[in-house]
């Protein structure tokens, strides 16, 4: 039966997913989260979270059966409080302290509307945003597109997809290479030049 904190809903036309519930973390129904991106800004900005089932099969925990799936669909928690732990973040829904549907809830996706998000400091960007701009260099020479990011401990590589080449290339995403992101134009110049590849 779902727990009442899980509330049935639509996925928001804008949702973004941003993470996923990690294993449980104690014993009053605290989780901790799995970020896709080194800045979580968007989900302690969020008190809303949109919930996906996970992806993959439910899989057995110390021994123990995979707990049976509480949902299908999207469905929408309120969270209670987030925190940093350690080098990662911790998370608890509201109206919920049992730790059994904590582990019920492992592997669910965490999606998140782009409109909720926090407006990024100047000079930064959300990785959101930046899927799908167009690659230019100095010279006006497309190199493609952005599929992908990369982090690398101290700086984002750009993994771009050049169609018309057929290769795949990678450009850090930092001052020494990228001169400018124009996002109305949605598109990125680089000094870069296609025989760096």
């Amino acid at each position: 039966m779902q727990p009442p904190a899980l509330t049935a809903c639509e996925l928001a036309a804008d949702a973004v997913e941003v993470g996923g519930i990690a294993a449980p973390w104690g014993v009053k129904g605290w989780f901790k989260v799995h970020t896709h991106s080194a800045s979580a800004e968007a989900l302690f900005a969020a008190r809303d979270w949109y919930l996906l089932p996970s992806s993959k099969p439910p899989r057995s925990v110390g021994g123990k059966p995979p707990a049976a799936p509480l949902f299908t669909g999207c469905v929408r928690v309120r969270i209670r409080e987030i925190k940093p732990h350690g080098d990662g973040i911790v998370a608890q829904i509201r109206d919920v302290e049992e730790r059994t549907i904590t582990e019920a809830l492992q592997g669910s996706r965490i999606f998140i509307p782009r409109s909720a998000f926090p407006p990024p400091k100047k000079g930064e960007f959300y990785w959101v945003d930046l899927l799908g701009m167009s690659v230019v260099n100095r010279q006006g020479l497309a190199l493609g597109s952005v599929t992908d990011l990369i982090a690398t401990g101290p700086q984002t590589v750009l993994v771009i997809q050049d169609q018309a080449a057929g290769i795949e290339r990678m450009i850090p995403f930092v001052d020494a290479y990228v001169d400018a992101v124009d996002q109305p134009q949605r598109r990125i110049r680089v000094d870069w030049l296609p025989e760096y590849d």
